[in-house]
């Protein structure tokens, strides 16, 4: 085998090439960090320290923990409810979301059954259709059965997961063995039995997905709270900040110094989300592992 001589000019342009990709990544990295940094940065302002001092920097006093008590005990302490709306509402989604697609998942991709591919076809048109423009048709039909302004509101749409019925399918037609179910059946397990001891055990990496996807979806879920919900006693954290912020630049009668418990709310809600992405990324690392050596 005889290997071809690298001349100068190709090593040139290879390092090029690399210099041009390193700049790519890091601007890719700036792009995503600079708002959290900011974030961050200006949780630990005072208000007038927001408008006098540069943005990317500490102001002149260190109020991050003054900040965080005030965010708590502002208004008897609504941002608390706020982030306790939030988490039921994301959890209770999340899990009823991730259950229902495993379930739609494996039945796609392991039963043969008339009109399987058409109705999987009609689930892979509902992933385009945008959320915000199924939110008024929600509206209504909630209206019509008296679920406006309860939590149900907020979870039972949350609970439809195209995106993630698509993403078990896919997942479950290669990592479960037609073999094993045949297995399973032979000794006697039940459809059932053999989905609950076998099946989400092999699924675990894709669930995990599917449950952060909805986590976050939920959790960031603006429009349609809006819409639903006008007790502030069920607002999730995105419509209670809203509020806020809309006291803070309302014109006259305005709070301004809401402002920061905006910023240091809004800094207080990416926590758990980072928090349950540490916790579970093992389940995903465990799936890699699992696709990595040979059975």
């Amino acid at each position: 085998m005889t290997t071809v001589p690298t001349t100068p000019s190709a090593r040139g342009t290879r390092r090029r090439h690399s210099n041009l990709l390193l700049i790519g990544m890091l601007a890719l990295f700036a792009y995503f960090l600079l708002p959290l940094f900011w974030l961050c940065v200006a949780a630990t302002k005072t208000t007038g320290d927001l408008f006098s001092t540069f943005g990317l920097w500490f102001g002149h006093t260190l109020s991050l923990f003054s900040n965080v008590r005030e965010t708590f005990t502002h208004n008897h302490g609504e941002y608390g409810r706020w982030l306790a709306n939030t988490f039921v509402y994301s959890v209770v989604s999340a899990g009823g979301a991730a259950f229902l697609a495993t379930l739609g998942g494996y039945g796609f991709a392991k039963y043969r059954f008339r009109g399987n591919s058409p109705m999987f076809a009609a689930v892979l048109g509902s992933v385009m259709v945008p959320t915000t423009a199924l939110a008024i048709p929600t509206y209504v039909l909630f209206s019509r059965v008296g679920l406006v302004n309860t939590p149900w509101a907020i979870i039972l749409p949350s609970l439809v997961s195209p995106f993630g019925l698509y993403l078990m399918r896919i997942y479950a037609q290669d990592a479960i063995e037609d073999s094993l179910l045949e297995a399973a059946r032979i000794d006697g397990a039940g459809e059932f039995r053999i989905f609950f001891r076998i099946v989400l055990r092999s699924l675990a990496p894709g669930i995990v997905t599917v449950l952060l996807f909805t986590l976050v979806a939920t959790w960031n879920n603006y429009f349609l709270p809006l819409i639903m919900l006008n007790n502030p006693n069920l607002y999730p954290i995105t419509v209670g900040l809203s509020s806020w912020s809309a006291q803070a630049s309302g014109g006259s009668g305005s709070d301004p110094d809401l402002l920061s418990l905006v910023v240091t709310g809004s800094l207080l809600s990416v926590v758990p989300l980072i928090a349950a992405f540490l916790l579970l990324q093992r389940y995903w690392q465990s799936g890699l592992n699992a696709g990595a050596v040979k059975q």
